[in-house]
């Protein structure tokens, strides 16, 4: 292993805790309103499995840094363009599909992409991959469950799971980007190569899109940015809620 940039290797850091949080976060806004109790209980469950997965990630990138700061000073007290999550998981949970289409697949990039890094030369990110991948399985074959369900059921559910999976499409293509910062962590034997998962998961979709009789959407233009700070608008009035009480009682003991 060669010896990793350490501004690089905590941006890594940095781009796996933001994502699993934002989404922890998003699934977070259904407690009290998913459409059964049971489903209210899962998706609160897959929500913190997420911030689960985040907060080791940033007590990592804290001492890494050696700033002084916390885990929580880097979850809660960042502006937008300082958070390097995929922007798929920022987007707004929408309706019950959307969030299915979403969760499919981010879910199935992501039991892929902690499996690799089961063998990062980062002991840290080696043990939370380990138990993230377990918790990827499941929240992959839960939201396809619901593919499935809705897309082969009625004519509606039909047409609104076929909508979700065309609202998260053009943002899927971000999750197999491989940069200077990848390259880095790949070579230091920390990261893995994003873009040699796209045909696993390629397949992995095609076949449950299929058992749901729902159209694969096409590869067409992919929006992209978020790992480099870039997102859309829905990321600011998300941290918005997100960070209300920290920065309104910072350093606040309960």
């Amino acid at each position: 292993m060669s010896s990793p940039d350490q501004a690089a290797h905590l941006k890594y850091l940095l781009r796996l805790a933001d994502t699993s949080l934002i989404l922890g976060h998003r699934l977070s806004e259904w407690s009290g309103r998913a459409p059964t109790l049971e489903e209210d209980i899962a998706l609160s469950n897959i929500g913190l499995d997420l911030i689960g997965q985040a907060r080791p990630l940033y007590a990592h990138a804290a001492r890494l840094e050696g700033q002084g700061r916390s885990e929580d000073d880097l979850a809660f007290l960042r502006d937008p363009e300082e958070y390097l999550n995929l922007q798929i998981v920022e987007r707004p949970n929408k309706d019950f599909a959307v969030t299915m289409a979403r969760q499919l697949a981010y879910s199935t990039f992501a039991e892929l992409a902690w499996s690799a890094l089961k063998a990062s030369r980062d002991p840290e990110i080696a043990g939370v991959a380990a138990k993230a991948e377990k918790e990827c399985t499941y929240h992959v074959r839960h939201s396809a469950e619901w593919v499935i369900r809705l897309g082969d059921g009625t004519a509606e559910s039909h047409a609104r799971m076929q909508a979700g999976l065309d609202d998260v499409w053009m943002y899927t293509g971000e999750m197999f980007e491989v940069d200077d910062i990848d390259r880095a962590m790949i070579a230091a034997g920390i990261g893995f190569d994003a873009s040699a998962l796209k045909p696993r998961w390629t397949e992995a979709m095609r076949e449950v899109i299929a058992e749901a009789t729902l159209k694969m959407p096409g590869d067409g233009w992919m929006s992209t940015g978020g790992r480099r700070g870039v997102h859309t608008e829905h990321l600011g009035h998300l941290l918005a809620q997100m960070q209300v009480l920290p920065r309104a009682h910072p350093g606040a003991a309960w």
